[in-house]
């Protein structure tokens, strides 16, 4: 009997498929040399097959000839661990993958993850979710295949006091992300809603666990509708929300979107953690539209209406209503009137 493969081996083996990938996509159209993809691998031509299989039956349409060597002909509308691999350009976020073609929720899987010890950027990503998350127990819209459904385990060494500020700071990184994407304007609604062209495109639903000086861990979920039909979107979300797409007018490579995500929250991850939270304060004040317009807001059980000022420092909402005070909103949902 063979031996099972160590966590080890799997991780050598998943990153050689992500760079024979990478290899494949750069040429563009044109053959690869097995030749010179085991030597880039310091693997053998049987390994290489080997690895040309695995990446055809997560759906790569990859022809083979003994002369020429390999040539990607097309690639799946798929999330799998080798596309995302592929396309990844940050160092620790999404260096371990765990992909489900369908799931109850992503948030849940990462928090059994993260319970069990999974290392900080471990994400988990899902192709359908059967009971996706938002906040204050509400559903999120996830039809299979056409959206990003990510969930991303974080470790932090900041005080529980600065966690809801990992909202804010996933919000900047959305944001900058899904603008390179879609010529329409990509805003932030206060406190979890990325708006484009007006509408909602995507969502984000943080949770932690915690002790009085420290965070065990922290799940960031997100949403996006990057390829969703506007009409099979449920009445009450129609008019409402929008997909990348819609926005752009053709399919847009999900895949692409979630390594450009990826990078951006690193980015902005690790600067706070050098800096703070202040530079995504500042950059989140520079994304959003909301300071001047006039909304209602429900906020614990108490219905306020004013015109938003801003933010503060700490990241709560600033209201100012009609007597003139200015109310500080810790939580609640916010609604343009």
């Amino acid at each position: 009997m063979s031996p099972s493969p160590t966590g080890a081996s799997l991780a050598m083996e998943s990153n050689a498929r992500q760079h024979m990938l990478r290899r494949l996509k750069k040429a563009g159209g044109g053959w690869v040399s097995g030749e010179d993809l085991s030597r880039e691998l310091r693997i053998s031509r049987t390994a290489v097959w080997k690895h040309v299989r695995s990446l055809r039956s997560e759906g790569h349409v990859i022809e083979s000839s003994t002369r020429k060597g390999y040539l990607l002909r097309q690639m799946p509308d798929r999330l799998s661990p080798s596309e995302i691999g592929a396309a990844l350009r940050s160092v620790r976020m999404g260096r371990r993958i765990v992909y489900e073609r369908q799931l109850d929720s992503t948030n849940r899987l990462a928090r059994d993850l993260a319970i069990a010890g999974a290392a900080e950027g471990t994400i988990v990503v899902a192709e359908a979710q059967t009971a996706g998350r938002g906040r204050k127990g509400r559903s999120w819209f996830s039809p299979p295949g056409s959206g990003i459904y990510l969930s991303l385990v974080l470790r932090p060494g900041f005080q529980p006091a600065e966690a809801p500020k990992t909202t804010l700071l996933a919000g900047v990184a959305l944001a900058e992300a899904l603008s390179a994407f879609v010529p329409v304007p990509v805003t932030i609604k206060w406190p979890n809603d990325i708006l484009a062209g007006g509408k909602k495109v995507a969502g984000i639903l943080v949770e932690a666990a915690a002790e009085i000086d420290a965070i065990d861990y922290m799940i960031v979920g997100i949403g996006i509708n990057v390829n969703t039909p506007p009409g099979i979107f449920p009445a009450d979300l129609r008019g409402r929300a929008t997909s990348l797409a819609a926005g752009f007018g053709r399919p847009v490579s999900r895949v692409d979107v979630l390594g450009d995500l990826l990078e951006r929250f690193e980015r902005e991850y690790d600067r706070a953690g050098r800096e703070g939270f202040g530079p995504v304060i500042r950059r989140w004040r520079e994304l959003s539209d909301m300071a001047g317009r006039r909304v209602r807001v429900h906020s614990f059980g108490r219905p306020l209406e004013g015109v938003i000022t801003g933010i503060g420092d700490d990241g709560v909402l600033l209201l100012k209503t009609a007597d003139g005070d200015v109310e500080r909103i810790i939580a609640g949902d916010v609604e343009y009137i």
